[in-house]
């Protein structure tokens, strides 16, 4: 979003973009690893007692850690479907881009 009364101090192209295709590479393939990695320590954390090592703490906190890597990989794998569809729906349009989106730029999504 564009404020008014402000100019761009940066010296990024004013139609930079982030590389998508990679992103949603990273996305598609991380989630179900994350996601794995949340079942199996839940498990691991399920079976281990007071006395093991690692201790049920340590493995609920590696339980913790991928579930939020997971959520991040599946929310920036619909970001960047949804950026996708945008632009494709552009093209159709005779690749005209919205007037918001030349004036706002890359905006770090």
């Amino acid at each position: 979003m564009r404020i008014p009364g402000r100019s761009r101090t940066g010296t990024e192209p004013v139609t930079a973009r982030s590389a998508l295709g990679l992103r949603l590479l990273l996305s598609a393939v991380y989630a179900p690893v994350f996601l794995a990695g949340t079942v199996f320590f839940a498990a691991w954390t399920a079976r281990s007692g007071p006395g093991d090592s690692p201790g049920p703490d340590s493995l609920r906190t590696l339980t913790w850690i991928c579930a939020a890597l997971t959520v991040l990989a599946l929310a920036d794998l619909l970001v960047v479907l949804a950026r996708v569809r945008r632009e494709r729906a552009g093209r159709r349009d005779g690749g005209a881009a919205r007037a918001e989106d030349r004036e706002e730029g890359w905006r770090g999504h």
